[in-house]
């Protein structure tokens, strides 16, 4: 076989599917495992479901997993244009070809007519198909109907009797009896053709090897076949993908914002974790790796690795892989995807290299900045039993006594840096064979106002500054004298 060249070929109704996201990753390293080429091409054949902006959305995810294509509407190649509608004038000649060779034909039945038909059909408990009623109208109506611009479809003439079938990579070999099959329509009313058709037709003039796609399409595929076989077409090798579900009966739900990629990216999360996550939705490496970069995956993928059995997605397993990539992240890069969730919380303007050391092995999601940072701004209204803590071996009566210490020294420190407040704590706590955490854990509490916290009290007064650890520090002491401490 020559060069390998698969496509991915989305239609512009909106923000990017996981299970969409999917078939574009698996498609592309499948091409780039195989030295082959990978296409981008934009089925937009349905306008009633055009959405305007969805194809940007489409480079813009694409892009933002790090894909790039070969051949594409925005870069060209030689088997353009690539977008569906800008082919309109290449499918009609084919479809009339087919009429030709009696393998379709021209259909001007109404919609009414259908509905009728179709009643007809439930009523008697049957299972409508299209009857084939406009397949042995002559020749010269034909003509006269379509000069007196009467609107018609062309349909696809699918025997009778007989067995269509294909050979599937994953599921095998998959035959279906032609009796059961529709004649679909090829070139609608408006004469842009059906995705079906422009799909085949696209495929072939595209010169496309592998064809990967969701499962949804298996029962479509052996009226792809008859088409390639019409036409004497060599038939592209087909990888049908298991679907992604949410749990054993259900699909990802649109509804509860967890079907999109733009989802995750909204809440948080990483693409780099995201293409890793669903890259393992369905595939396996053969051993234990559970951490790949896509060039990584490029040269691991492979077909074989390839599940017959649908892949379920677990929100905590890529919420915890997510969170073994940000602890990978740079000072640099966390602090850049923090900043927005920075600014929202109001700590923008804090020391950023401190709020790393206290986020960076914490955050699971950058989404969770603002509530873990809340108190920074706004201490929260904490009760005094936050005091007592058995392990460093305080209680509200103790913390008076900590505080009694710390306040004054801290008033008196000539420099307020990590240093200085360090030393003069554990000094005093050095000084009176009190343990660390007897001297840390009031003033952490006095400063936040909650019992876990990223960073101690040190951290915490070098990111709130010496005025206001002062101010919480004397409240927390009123607080504590109010209860009778």
């Amino acid at each position: 076989m020559g060069t390998v060249r698969t496509r991915f070929a989305p239609s512009p109704t909106g923000f990017m599917h996981l299970g969409n996201l999917r078939s574009a990753l698996y498609t592309y390293l499948y091409a780039k495992h195989n030295g082959g080429r990978f296409i981008l091409r934009i089925e937009d054949t349905d306008q009633a479901r055009y959405v305007p902006g969805a194809v940007d959305v489409i480079y813009n995810t694409l892009r933002g997993i790090g894909i790039r294509w070969d051949e594409g509407p925005d870069i060209g190649g030689e088997y353009g244009p690539y977008v569906q509608s800008e082919r309109k004038d290449l499918y009609l000649p084919y479809a009339k070809q087919l009429v030709e060779a009696g393998k379709a034909y021209y259909c001007f039945c109404t919609k009414d007519e259908l509905d009728e038909r179709r009643a007809e059909s439930e009523k008697k408990g049957e299972v409508w198909k299209y009857d084939k009623h406009c397949l042995n109208l002559p020749k010269e109506e034909v003509e006269r109907r379509i000069a007196a611009g009467e609107p018609y479809v062309i349909r696809q003439n699918v025997p009778e009797s007989g067995e269509a079938s294909f050979d599937d990579i994953i599921y095998g070999h998959i035959s279906v009896d032609c009796s059961e099959l529709d004649d679909m329509i090829l070139i609608k009313a408006d004469g842009m053709p059906t995705y079906n058709f422009a799909n085949v037709i696209d495929d072939h003039t595209m010169g496309i090897t592998h064809v990967m796609r969701g499962n949804e399409y298996l029962a479509s595929t052996p009226k792809y076949n008859l088409l390639y076989e019409a036409f004497g077409w060599e038939k592209p090798v087909y990888i049908h993908m298991t679907p992604i579900m949410r749990d054993a009966q259900h699909k990802l739900s649109k509804r509860d914002g967890d079907a999109y990629y733009e989802d995750y990216i909204s809440k948080g999360y990483l693409s780099e974790a995201i293409v890793n996550y669903v890259a393992l939705l369905g595939w396996n490496p053969g051993d234990e790796r559970e951490f790949f970069t896509l060039p990584e995956l490029e040269k691991a993928f492979s077909v074989e690795g390839m599940s017959k059995s649908p892949a379920i997605f677990d929100p905590a397993k890529l919420t915890w892989m997510n969170q073994q990539y940000i602890k990978n992240l740079s000072e640099e890069d966390f602090t850049r995807y923090a900043m927005p969730y920075y600014k929202q919380a109001g700590v923008d303007g804090m020391n950023t290299s401190i709020l790393f050391k206290c986020l960076h092995e914490r955050v699971d999601v950058f989404t969770a900045i603002p509530g873990i940072v809340g108190f920074l701004t706004s201490l929260p209204d904490y009760d005094i039993s936050l005091f007592t803590n058995k392990k460093s071996k305080t209680d509200p009566g103790i913390a008076a006594s900590v505080l009694d210490l710390a306040i004054p020294a801290l008033e008196n420190l000539p420099a307020w840096d990590e240093t200085a407040v360090h030393d003069l704590l554990l000094g005093m706590a050095q000084e009176r064979g009190m343990k660390n955490g007897t001297m840390l854990w009031p003033v952490r509490i006095a400063l936040a106002g909650q019992e876990v916290t990223p960073g101690g009290a040190i951290e915490i007064a070098m990111l709130i500054g010496r005025e206001e650890s002062l101010r919480r520090l004397h409240a927390g002491r009123e607080k504590l004298r109010e209860a009778g401490y």
